[in-house]
């Protein structure tokens, strides 16, 4: 196979991932006949439900046996597949440039799952767009799924680094009342931000009906604090520097990150988000394939 011209798009490694889709759980809005439910009601695809005939109304969707029944006259709906209009949100935040027990940082591996969900929804003629963020919106690639524009999500990639604060919530609900339509919100974050106030902006998100699922990227070495000797610890986003012997407070800092995923994923489960914690020291390709795969058996 070829050698990819681009930094975080790697052939060989997407190809393990060609018989999977990215599929909606929910209705959504879009333009195109493709692989997801529409909320709109039409003549194709998946039975929806029964209607008054009014006049007009095209004699060839009658449902005869419910006349039979009823001695009224009912039209058969259906629901339309339609293609998605997906948001992919990429945290570039400076934490995200945190690496200890990692091939990479979680910035590179959130870029190489941005690239490939792009791709993936593109191949199943989705649209798809992506936005940066820190303490605000850095970039915005709206929803295409041209090849054109799938180069440009890739050049894009290639030109980020994280460097800012985190302000997370602000980000999303102004990007809330920017995106129109009802699709798939995908958040690609380590979520260090009050958790508090990132649920309520998500929150936002479900009120305006869209699907949310959230990439909770976490280093190993955040999750199990492997250190042993006396070190100083530095704070990516303010610099300010804290020197400890890991042997003192391991077990709580443990305890603490821990209770600090376990409330993202209870108050996700709440609002029907779906929260995925992962670790960037399984390959990105694999996580997805495994993923993906546990999901279209779930949506069966």
């Amino acid at each position: 196979m070829p050698k990819s011209s681009y930094l975080y798009f790697e052939p060989e490694r997407i190809a393990k991932l060609r018989n999977l889709n990215l599929l909606a759980r929910q209705a959504v809005e879009g333009f195109i006949s493709g692989l997801h439910r529409s909320p709109h009601k039409g003549f194709s695809v998946e039975f929806a439900e029964h209607r008054e005939y009014t006049a007009g109304d095209d004699i060839k969707h009658l449902d005869w046996v419910a006349y039979g029944r009823t001695d009224r006259y009912y039209i058969k709906q259906y629901e339309q597949e339609t293609n998605l209009r997906a948001y992919i949100l990429l945290d570039l935040s400076n934490s995200m440039g945190y690496r200890h027990g990692s091939p990479v940082t979680k910035f590179i591996y959130g870029c190489f799952m941005a690239a490939c969900l792009s791709y993936l929804m593109c191949r199943q003629q989705d649209m798809v767009g992506v936005i940066g963020f820190d303490e605000k919106m850095r970039f915005h690639l709206p929803p295409h799924s041209t090849p054109a524009h799938l180069d440009r999500v890739f050049r894009q990639l290639e030109g980020l680094g994280p460097g800012r604060k985190t302000n997370i919530a602000p980000t999303f609900h102004d990007l809330a009342n920017m995106v129109p339509k009802r699709g798939l919100v995908i958040v690609i974050s380590d979520l260090y931000d009050d958790p508090a106030e990132i649920m309520k902006a998500l929150q936002h998100f479900v009120f305006k009906r869209h699907q949310i699922i959230v990439f909770h990227l976490m280093d190993p070495a955040e999750l199990d604090f492997p250190f042993k000797k006396v070190m100083s610890f530095m704070d990516m986003e303010t610099n300010e520097r804290l020197q400890v012997d890991p042997r003192y407070v391991r077990e709580g800092y443990v305890a603490e990150i821990n209770a600090f995923i376990a409330n993202y994923r209870r108050e996700c489960g709440l609002r029907n988000i779906e929260y995925v914690l992962t670790r960037t020291d399984e390959p990105y390709d694999r996580f997805l394939l495994n993923y993906l795969a546990r999901r279209k058996a779930m949506l069966r």
